[in-house]
């Protein structure tokens, strides 16, 4: 028998073991492989190496290759008004070595902050990234020179969405993928080295959601969220395989989906909850339907045969083939958490950092620590990289030692 199995991202050039190229990890699944990191922090946090500010507003986080950092940012900068930017830090120092410029300013008119949503995706020599305008740009990652650009909106007639396009490109190949939320395509495929259209999948409204890939049966699929629920598309041609709308709600579907062969977990908030499916090669089967789970802007992390994630502000552990929930704590509030060397690190919304077991036995909080006065609620999702954590709020960046 064939048993389908997660297809891995492949880059260009080979990726040192600690470097996080794209959001969410080397996988898209918000683990780290990284080891020897410390399991107890003093009672003010972990060593703090640096700290730089220039980075503008946005909730973009990074994407850590080849010793740089690469990030997005709204600015006044080389203009007399304000613009998004594809920026690149030095990994080491947090010296900023080049930015450049992504299109207009995304201002938002809920007082949640303007700027840049998506983290840009590294490719090799190359780095990907899509304003919240839907520009999507192409750059040489060690110049910062553009080699391409396509405006989204313009080319598949799309539409904004209410907080701004969140995306982060995912990279497949040849191809670079998104949602251009348009009346001409919905997820579209364009070549990653020209920026040309290679297919468009059915027209539709994006939602806040990044695509992963799964295979299925020898079918290769690209599963997200759009403005309507879950869907799967044919990574062949664009074709709509299944959607699962069950998950869906009227105000903003965010998180990116989790896969382990060919099961696929969903969730968001706003009353709603978490599903999971078992996928074909044309089709998807709930498998259970839970209000246990409802993640807002957090991805879910699976580990073994559990599922963490949050339910609203409650951190909840639930076995994955099931739904039932195994424990539930307050932990730092609602926010984001990786995974790395046995260890979830927390990253409230307010700011409060916490590191603690990821264990199904029970929540065990190892340490804890308080970010400065917030610009903005702390919505950026942590990032690990060679024993450093990486903690955007804004304008600033933190990098913390956290290697023994």
């Amino acid at each position: 028998m064939r048993f389908p199995t997660l297809a891995l991202l492949l880059f260009a050039l080979p990726l040192a073991a600690s470097d996080w190229p794209q959001f969410l990890g080397p996988d898209r699944d918000g683990k780290s492989a990284e080891t020897n990191l410390l399991h107890e922090w003093p009672a003010d946090g972990p060593e703090l190496l640096w700290e730089v500010t220039g980075l503008g507003k946005g909730y973009s986080s990074l994407a850590i290759a080849d010793g740089k950092i690469y990030t997005q940012g709204q600015m006044i900068a080389d203009r007399s008004f304000p613009l998004h930017y594809l920026i690149a830090l030095d990994a080491e120092s947090g010296e900023k070595l080049w930015q450049r410029s992504n299109h207009k300013p995304y201002r938002d008119d809920y007082d949640l902050g303007d700027g840049p949503r998506g983290t840009p995706t590294v490719d090799g020599d190359r780095v990907y990234a899509l304003s919240a305008s839907g520009r999507l740009i192409c750059a040489d990652a060690q110049s910062g020179e553009e080699i391409w650009n396509v405006d989204l909106f313009g080319r598949f007639d799309g539409r904004q969405l209410v907080w701004g396009l969140s995306e982060s490109p995912l990279i497949d190949g040849d191809r670079v993928i998104v949602h251009a939320s348009g009346s001409k395509g919905g997820l579209v495929a364009l070549d990653k080295n020209t920026g040309e259209t290679v297919w468009v999948s059915e027209p539709g409204k994006a939602g806040y959601s990044s695509a992963v890939i799964v295979e299925v049966d020898g079918v290769r699929q690209y599963v997200t969220l759009d403005a309507v629920g879950g869907l799967g598309v044919r990574a062949e041609d664009g074709e709509v395989l299944w959607r699962y709308d069950r998950v869906s709600n009227d105000t903003a579907n965010i998180a990116t989906p989790l896969i382990r062969d060919q099961h696929v977990f969903l969730s968001t908030a706003y009353g709603t909850g978490a599903a999971l499916l078992k996928l074909t090669a044309s089709g998807a089967e709930e498998i259970y339907f839970t209000r246990d789970m409802k993640n807002h802007y957090t991805t879910s992390i699976l580990l073994g045969d559990h599922v963490y994630g949050y339910n609203n502000g409650i951190l909840t552990c639930m076995e994955f083939m099931t739904g039932e929930v195994v424990w539930r704590d307050r932990s730092v509030g609602k926010g984001q958490m990786i995974y790395a060397d046995g260890l979830l690190f927390l990253l409230g919304e307010d700011g409060v950092v916490g590191m603690a077991e990821a264990t199904p036995e029970g929540y065990n909080e190892l340490g804890r620590f308080t970010l400065p006065e917030l610009a903005q609620k702390s919505w950026a999702l942590p990032v690990i990289a060679d024993g450093r954590l990486y903690l955007r709020d804004q304008d600033v960046l933190r990098c913390y030692r956290i290697g023994s």
